[in-house]
């Protein structure tokens, strides 16, 4: 006994086995750990001085799923189910000791050991749907069997992991040990194994949760329907519970086979392909090529937000949640009134979750002071103006922070779409300023647009990633231009709509096709969500546009129950005939012929139109690689992450389909648009933008 390999041993204790994986930073399931348990176990059950095996792994984790570092590669021998049916089928128990996580194969495999223990601390999981996946080595077999159909359908559908206390009550562990006893205990468990004579516990041969749930279709149809709105578009979610369907209809090997089959297909398909590459997307957005991981960075003890009002309370919670206090500053006291009550209201809703309680409302609230006064941020190390969107107040607002606030804290604007250079200008430190553009409401929302002006120090870069980091954002940084990634991209798809409108398409006609791609809804609902009065000032209305003749009918948006669409008490919207012959009056004084407008060419003009936009912003070095504009607008416009994307969805139609669809609508674009060079370039090589570095 010893080292069967670099990352897996053998020991003895006594009688007992001990099997080790250590492969950091989390034991995944590389072909050497998979080799090694292999091994280890065929000399466990060689020598007979040992009665069972604890399979066991040093570090912070159990194994927490598959090598990273082999997807999309070809699987080297040993494969899971190789590793699965040594331990399943060996003649001593098998005990898993589990802390940390066991996620996917780690779970998969601690399903096949004989048994399992685990620290209270530990979690357990099957993510794969998050990659457009589902368990592909018997986890939908083995799982229900042992926690029952209900909870098994849940776990691999969301992808959720489990605490400790929740899987032994489930059945999934069989025993919880004492914190940092994980070890001992394990061996003292396999010893009790042995001296009460236990059965060789073969999840594979369960029954009786799935019998609890045969021949009754109602249950899996009732799921379906109250997750329909969750899985909508996803693929991933059906073939996890038609594998779940097949573990209660069928002998074991029968459920594998189909469960093998759902995987392949899966695995083959588009939307798995997509979901894996936003995975390492949201690894590499975090690696900026001049901003090395040993840049200096600025410690952010106390935060400064000027503005109460929806984003500035918004962005103000997000650190408060880390426990950072945050002086919150206003012009007058019932908008500061109004904007901590409606964060005290935001804070207490999570209470009625349980993911708060009072004592906590009371403890976060407290880290806020608010005030009128500017000079109280005199000692913050990060200041965050989310104030009215317009250059003028902007400015004024960076001078009076430049001579109030301490040397070597930063200067931060939440503007969506100003010029940050221009507004740097204001300050006689332009290498503190930067943007921090949260999307709204932006305690919730994942997405921060890190916006790098010409003078913004790396200093301030790097601390303003890790930061978003740990507050749980996704961010990505981007350069200056206006509407930086996503607004700019946004606008681009605006003007589409806009001109459809113009030619003969519905608003939601419009809105239907970017709801069934997947978007969460389209331009005209998400105007009329937001407010058509947004900017607009009565006094100064023309009639120039659609939507300023709606804003003139008092046809404002949701809040006033009539907009592009008409509301009813609920908010749920219908197709208005009022908008209808608005749009139909305005075309007409336009001289604008109309015509039936298709749902493909809703889509080409909509989403080719982001792509070339896309194109122009990497040409222009405004975003540093195409899968940082993905990730923007997956986590800040809803783009389904089944579709990877813009600039991947671009890659899965063809650059050259999309460049000939662009020259066939012509002017229909506009008659400034212009199609990217870098696109077409790309296009004629037959290269994607995947393979742009």
């Amino acid at each position: 006994m010893g080292a069967i390999n670099p990352v897996v041993s053998l020991t003895a204790e006594g009688d007992i086995a001990i099997l080790s994986v250590n492969y950091p930073p989390v034991n995944a399931l590389s072909q050497q750990v998979r080799a090694g348990i292999i091994e280890g176990v065929r000399q466990a059950i060689g020598d007979a001085a040992v009665t069972a095996i604890v399979l066991i792994c040093d570090g912070k984790t159990f194994i927490a799923g598959a090598d990273i570092t082999e997807f999309g590669k070809p699987m080297l021998a040993p494969n899971l189910v190789e590793v699965e049916d040594a331990i399943e089928g060996s003649p001593k128990p098998v005990i898993a000791a589990i802390h940390g996580t066991a996620l996917g194969g780690g779970l998969e495999l601690a399903l096949c050991c004989h048994y399992r223990v685990a620290v209270p601390s530990a979690k357990c999981g099957l993510p794969e749907v998050n990659l457009g996946l589902l368990p592909g080595a018997g986890g939908t077999q083995r799982l229900p069997r042992i926690v029952g159909v209900e909870q098994a359908l849940d776990m691999v559908t969301s992808g959720r992991h489990i605490d400790a206390r929740t899987a032994q009550a489930a059945g999934l562990f069989d025993e919880l040990v004492a914190e940092g006893a994980l070890r001992a205990s394990a061996i003292g468990f396999a010893r009790k194994v042995i001296a009460e004579h236990r059965p060789l516990r073969r999840v594979r041969d369960l029954d009786d949760k799935v019998a609890a749930a045969r021949g009754k279709a109602e249950v899996f149809e009732a799921f379906r329907k109250a997750n329909a709105k969750k899985f909508r578009g996803f693929l991933a979610p059906e073939y996890n519970i038609r594998a779940i369907e097949a573990a209660v209809a069928r002998p074991f090997d029968d459920g594998l086979a189909v469960e093998r089959q759902l995987f392949t297909e899966l695995m083959a398909g588009t939307q798995s392909a997509a979901q894996r590459y936003v995975f390492f997307a949201e690894r590499q957005v975090w690696k900026i090529p001049d901003v090395p991981d040993d840049t200096p960075t600025i410690a952010i003890k106390k935060v400064g937000i000027i503005g109460a009002g929806t984003m500035g309370g918004g962005i103000a919670m997000n650190f408060v949640n880390l426990g950072i206090p945050v002086t919150i500053v206003e012009t007058k006291q019932e908008a500061l009134d109004r904007g901590l009550g409606v964060v005290r209201k935001n804070y207490e809703r999570s209470t009625k979750s349980g993911k708060l309680t009072m004592a906590d409302v009371d403890h976060r609230m407290q880290l806020f002071t608010g005030t009128l006064e500017l000079e109280q941020l005199a000692d913050c190390d990060l200041v965050i103006e989310a104030v009215f969107e317009t250059m003028e107040v902007k400015h004024d607002v960076f001078g009076k922070l430049d001579r109030i606030v301490k040397p070597g804290a930063i200067l931060a604007t939440n503007t969506s779409a100003l010029d940050i250079n221009q507004i740097a200008t204001a300050v006689k430190r332009p290498e503190a300023v930067i943007g921090l553009h949260f999307f709204s409401p932006a305690n919730v929302m994942r997405l921060v647009e890190v916006v790098r002006a010409s003078h913004t120090s790396k200093s301030v870069i790097a601390t303003s990633m890790q930061l978003a980091k740990k507050l749980g954002k996704v961010a990505a940084l981007v350069g200056v231009c206006p509407g930086f990634v996503g607004n700019r991209i946004l606008y681009a798809r605006s003007q589409q709509a806009n001109a459809m409108v113009m030619e003969g398409a519905m608003p939601w006609d419009i809105d239907k096709a970017l709801y069934d791609f997947g978007m969460p809804m389209g331009p005209f609902a998400m105007s009329d969500l937001a407010g058509l009065d947004l900017g607009w000032i009565a006094t100064q209305s023309t009639s120039s546009t659609i939507r300023e003749v709606l804003c003139e009918h008092d046809r404002r948006g949701q809040k006033t129950g009539a907009g592009f669409y008409d509301y009813d008490e609920q908010r749920n919207a219908k197709p208005s005939p009022v908008t209808e012959q608005i749009i139909r009056d305005f075309a007409t004084r336009s001289g604008r012929p109309q015509r039936t407008i298709s749902e493909p060419e809703i889509l080409e003009r909509c989403l080719y139109a982001q792509i070339n936009e896309g194109a122009k912003i990497l040409e222009e070095k405004i975003a540093i690689r195409p899968s940082d504009i993905d990730i923007v607008w997956i986590n800040g416009y809803g783009w389904p992450v089944y579709r990877g994307g813009p600039m991947f969805y671009a890659d899965t139609v063809g650059l050259a389909q999309v460049v000939a669809k662009l020259e066939d609508y012509g002017p229909k674009l506009g008659k400034d648009f212009t199609i990217s060079p870098l696109l077409q370039q790309l296009a004629a090589a037959g290269k994607r933008f995947q393979d742009v570095k």
